[in-house]
């Protein structure tokens, strides 16, 4: 399957089936320790096990001088490096009271943390690193773990303080009045990410903001059937339509999370801009991979790299997964 097709094809999700629960990219850094902490009590809130990975491979120029099968098995210095990356990770989890395992893996990072994303319910990876899991997000591949996992990944940055999060132990969460916020833009991939959203703000104790950006009318014709790129900007009436349509969504999002405070927020701007902004008053930021043209769809393209660049706090980037919730949308708001 080509990625556009997987991109439009929904990925089975079940969290019980995904046995590695929580999965880390660990590779030593400071950021990819502060991801390290962040797994650890994302695991911990959800009450799932915790997977430190650590990955490995043989550079080029020495390949062709060893047995591959014993550099990939053997006691290689590659390997040795990774599996003292998990020495550490052992001692920064010492104490840690839910269930962890930890494994090395022979491969391309990026690659591994995505063949592992299919038995896995979250992934988490940090901004940087040292060209491993971590360093390669923000380098060539770009956004490669996000756009590629098969379940919801967490980018963590260096503004992610482990010692503002730990309350009676290093890794029970302390109470966080920040909302979570996620981006919508009326397709299904956003509607997908605000279940997600809604779970995460649920599992925190806190609101749930539904944001929803409204780019220059010049660039996004599309999004007002009404209007053309001629016109110098956007009704009253028409921005009361667009609200109504967002309180619909948030409407939807009530009727699976009874309980849950949640409001739904028009802002004008770019969606990069929008949604780079919003990282800082959230305590976690949640985008789909693809939407309309707005939002969810620029992950996969400069505006993923910018607003992983310029975020102030993690964000999560939920894939197009199978959720049968989606089925009763209708019934309480009419397509954005």
């Amino acid at each position: 399957m080509n990625e556009d097709a997987r991109h439009r094809r929904a990925i089975p999700y079940t969290r019980e089936s995904r046995g590695l629960g929580v999965i880390v990219g660990f590779d030593a850094s400071d950021q990819g320790t502060r991801a390290l902490h962040y797994a650890a009590v994302e695991a911990h809130r959800r009450s799932l096990p915790l997977t430190v990975i650590s990955a490995f491979t043989v550079p080029r120029a020495v390949a062709g001088y060893v047995d591959s099968a014993a550099e990939i098995t053997g006691d290689s210095l590659a390997r040795r490096g990774a599996e003292d990356m998990l020495d550490e990770a052992r001692e920064h989890l010492r104490n840690y009271p839910g269930k962890v395992a930890y494994r090395v893996e022979h491969g391309d990072a990026a690659g591994v943390m995505i063949a592992r994303s299919e038995n896995a319910a979250f992934a988490v990876v940090g901004g940087r690193g040292r060209g491993g899991f971590v360093g390669r997000l923000l380098g060539s591949v770009s956004s490669a773990l996000p756009v590629h996992a098969h379940c919801p990944t967490t980018v963590v940055n260096r503004r992610y303080d482990p010692g503002m999060i730990g309350g009676a132990t290093r890794f029970t969460p302390r109470p966080d009045d920040r909302p979570v916020i996620v981006g919508v833009d009326g397709s299904r991939h956003g509607r997908v990410a605000a279940l997600h959203a809604a779970e995460a703000a649920m599992a925190r104790g806190t609101n749930l903001e539904v944001l929803l950006a409204l780019p220059p009318i010049d660039s996004s014709v599309l999004w007002y059937s009404s209007r053309s790129a001629k016109d110098a900007g956007i009704t009253d009436k028409e921005l009361q339509g667009l609200q109504e349509r967002l309180d619909g969504e948030a409407r939807w999002l009530g009727s699976h999370f009874p309980g849950l405070s949640i409001e739904g927020v028009l802002e004008e701007g770019s969606a990069a801009h929008v949604m780079a902004s919003a990282t800082a008053r959230a305590q976690l930021t949640v985008m789909g991979t693809r939407g309309r043209g707005g939002i969810t769809s620029a992950l996969l393209g400069s505006v993923s790299r910018s607003v992983l660049i310029e975020a102030r706090g993690p964000v999560q980037v939920v894939p197009l997964l199978a959720d049968a919730r989606l089925e009763n949308h209708e019934e309480f708001s009419p397509v954005l």
